[in-house]
């Protein structure tokens, strides 16, 4: 049962992706002498890796309940924000066949 409840490799890669890609891009914000190319392209990278992870369809319960928790973390700092977030969010939870 407890192991139901971790998240699967496939799903840590995206997150940690995406942390570090925020990383990179809070350091290109907040460089002095950084240049605004630099800034654009971490910021790019950024919100690739989080659409990325928006994107991943959750079907385990580990991995839903990974997903939510660092998805809400960064809703709470109001930067899950722009439409192709939720709609990609949203498609995430479809089925195929």
């Amino acid at each position: 049962m407890r192991q139901e409840l971790e998240p699967s490799s496939e799903l840590r890669d995206p997150i940690e992706t995406h942390k570090v890609a925020y990383a990179v891009f809070g350091k290109a914000v907040y460089e002095i002498g950084g240049s605004i190319f630099d800034r654009d392209r971490a910021s790019q990278a950024e919100e690739k890796a989080l659409l990325a992870l928006c994107a991943y369809p959750a079907v385990r319960g580990g991995d839903r309940l990974a997903k939510a928790e660092y998805l809400l973390e960064i809703e709470a700092r109001g930067e899950l924000d722009l439409p192709e977030h939720m709609q990609t969010l949203l498609r995430s939870t479809m089925w195929k066949a």
